[in-house]
């Protein structure tokens, strides 16, 4: 994971916080905490893998609690740069969305992404999410206040994008 965000760093310092600065050990605390989040069941960190080299890391993504009362989860992700544009984030995303709904039972998930991340905006579309607005200055990154746009998909929506993704081969 470390060689992966290392290698990225141009890339995910632009949209990332944590990336800002990175050293080993924010993997290190990424990690940590990520154990004992998945104990508590708040968020549900996945390791990318390809299966012609599966010891290299591709990425993160991540599907967690935004509101247990109202079954609203979020999904995040990040791939290394060099695999960038190959549809894996699409692919990677449409897992945890599937794992979102099918079994941890959500009723919405959200995308939250940087104005100007066309890739993470292109997921969303292929995804079927509905863009549902602009957040002002939503997340720090270094010195730079970023605009997020917001993104949803509902369960009755998942259903409906299901059988085309799994058509084109997004979804398994």
């Amino acid at each position: 994971m470390h060689e992966a965000a290392k290698a990225s760093l141009p890339d995910l310092e632009v949209w990332l916080p944590w990336a800002v600065g990175y050293h080993r050990s924010v993997t290190q605390r990424f990690i940590r905490e990520s154990g004992a989040a998945w104990g508590d069941g708040r968020a549900f960190d996945f390791a990318i893998r390809a299966h012609e080299d599966p010891d290299r890391h591709i990425g993160n993504v991540s599907v967690w609690w935004v509101s247990q009362q109202n079954h609203i989860g979020e999904v995040g992700y990040w791939v290394r740069s060099d695999r960038t544009g190959e549809g894996v984030g699409t692919e990677v995303t449409a897992k945890a969305v599937q794992i979102g709904f099918e079994e941890i039972g959500f009723h919405k998930i959200v995308l939250r992404i940087a104005v100007g991340n066309v890739g993470s905006e292109a997921i969303a579309r292929k995804l079927g999410f509905a863009f549902e607005g602009t957040l002002r200055e939503e997340v720090k990154v270094g010195d730079r206040w970023l605009d997020h746009t917001s993104w949803s998909l509902l369960d009755r929506d998942w259903w409906e994008q299901r059988s085309r993704l799994r058509a084109r081969g997004t979804l398994a």
